[in-house]
């Protein structure tokens, strides 16, 4: 292990025989309480006999302030495409400076594209407002609005574009599909919001649609996410497994965790073709770093769930029921602890240790946990997509100017010919011309369409010709953004109001 490691207290860590393992982990103990909770998992799963070479990387806050903005280095990058596997503890991203969001980086560069969170209540022994609460969040881990393409473009308004692909789709909703048949699950529902984003939201639904048409004995359904999340917050029974871009997955999921029970009790895994990642959903809270309090729970089933992955079932069942029985006991942290309902507040260390007291127990009131997948399935891959006919029909322009709208129009119009015709224009998505409304707000950021006049064939010279135009016209185009149609549907969205 490394110096860093040592001096941490972390050496107790081997294989009691005194021989390590044979199934290689990588391993980051992260910032703030990460070493504490990382330490505590580590010596519970190796006590309950989990076969494991633990590989220690150095990254996260520590390497972000000594100017590696990924907080990742060469070396661990090294590890984790060796061992495939990755058990990582909270990490702290400094604020501001550019760093890059760590998890986001892990999760994108090695295809872990599926993000799967159980959320489940143990009533009566963890508060809780929904006691049969039993629901498995899977969502999508490398698109949507996490592509983290952003732009600042005029003095009022910013993008970020929300990429969703059809492979990307294909893959997430197969998994949650086979994620079901294999655990059991009764029903898979899709949560999305294409009744506004129609192209983006409804290529997820249209491709949910279409596979759950392979798997004719689970139920499926699908929700608008807004009344879904209403729902999933009142009456989560409702619900089973529920499958959703990253955007919505990575909020509901924290909202189900916590109406479950506990932020603090949930782990997540991260599943790719070829690599996968365990950790605990919450963050490093560093003002409970070193203090011994912090509840190792949502990492300690997270490497449950990593046991599970890596062929060894039977250690993952006999730490899951001694965790189960640890909480039926009324063994808690302060985060959990409540008078009435628990009988012994532990900080982290001492609830690791009654974990490791009650393995080979069982609980007598919470359910039996009975381990993995009862038929193990393979990651699916997405399809080859079938290229459709692509065919040029206009081009939106991205004007920044602060003028009216009749005076910005009759400038793009000064740029058209006799070839193709300024059509339209937007504000924020709302046609402004022609026929606007003057109660509609705008700011300066504006989408100028063009298309080709009747008869006539929209081409790229077209488009260097408008952009010439624009330019001796002094016109501050800052975007454009050309029209195609495929196999003749269009694929662009028309502004609000037409």
């Amino acid at each position: 292990m490394s110096t860093r490691l040592m001096s941490e207290g972390l050496t107790d860590l081997e294989n009691p025989s005194g021989r390590r393992g044979t199934v290689p982990v990588t391993v980051a103990f992260g910032d703030g309480i990460g070493p504490e909770i990382m330490k505590a998992s580590l010596k519970v799963l190796v006590q309950a006999g989990a076969d494991i070479a633990i590989e220690p990387i150095d990254i996260g806050e520590r390497l972000y302030l000594s100017g590696n903005t990924s907080g990742i280095g060469p070396e661990a990058w090294d590890s984790l495409r060796r061992t495939r596997v990755f058990y990582k503890a909270p990490i702290t991203t400094p604020q501001g400076g550019g760093y890059k969001s760590l998890n986001v980086t892990v999760r994108k560069t090695l295809g872990l594209f599926a993000n799967v969170r159980p959320c489940v209540a143990y009533q009566p022994f963890i508060a809780t407002k929904h006691p049969g609460m039993d629901v498995v969040i899977i969502r999508e881990n490398e698109e949507d609005l996490y592509a983290g393409i952003e732009h600042r473009q005029t003095d009022e308004v910013y993008q970020c574009l929300k990429l969703i692909s059809r492979p990307g789709c294909e893959k997430i909703v197969r998994y949650a599909f086979e994620y079901a048949r294999a655990h059991g699950r009764r029903k898979v529902t899709c949560f999305t919001k294409d009744n506004i984003m129609k192209m983006t939201d409804g290529l997820f639904h249209t491709v949910f649609d279409e596979i759950a048409a392979d798997y004719p004995g689970i139920e499926n359904e699908h929700w608008i996410v807004d009344i879904g999340a209403a729902k999933l917050a009142d009456t989560p029974q409702a619900f089973d497994l529920i499958v959703m871009p990253n955007l919505y997955g990575d909020v509901l999921s924290d909202v189900a965790a916590q109406i479950a029970g506990s932020v603090g009790l949930a782990p997540s895994a991260n599943i790719g073709e070829q690599c996968a990642m365990f950790e605990a959903i919450h963050g490093s809270a560093p003002r409970r770093a070193g203090q011994d309090v912090a509840n190792p729970s949502g990492l300690l089933l997270a490497g449950v769930m990593m046991l599970a992955h890596i062929g060894q079932p039977k250690v993952a069942r006999r730490v899951h029921n001694a965790w189960l029985k640890t909480i039926e006991d009324g063994i808690h942290t302060y985060d959990v602890f409540k008078e009435g309902i628990s009988k012994q507040k532990v900080g982290t260390a001492a609830f690791a240790d009654a974990v490791i007291e009650r393995l080979d127990q069982t609980p007598k009131t919470l359910c039996v946990a009975h381990g993995a997948a009862s038929k193990p399935f393979a990651v699916p891959q997405a399809r080859p997509t079938k290229p459709a006919k692509k065919e040029l029909v206009g081009i939106d322009v991205f004007v920044h100017a602060t003028k009216p709208v009749d005076e910005l129009a009759r400038e793009m119009q000064a740029a058209a010919n006799e070839l193709f015709a300024l059509t339209m224009i937007t504000n924020r998505g709302v046609k402004v011309w022609p026929d606007g409304l003057p109660e509609t707000f705008c700011t300066d950021h504006w989408r100028c369409r063009y298309l080709a006049r009747p008869g006539k064939q929209f081409n790229k010279a077209m488009i260097v010709e408008l952009l010439k135009n624009l330019t001796y016209t002094g016109v501050d185009f800052i975007k454009t953004e050309h029209l195609y149609n495929f196999d003749g549907e269009p694929g662009f969205s028309l502004g609000q109001g037409q």
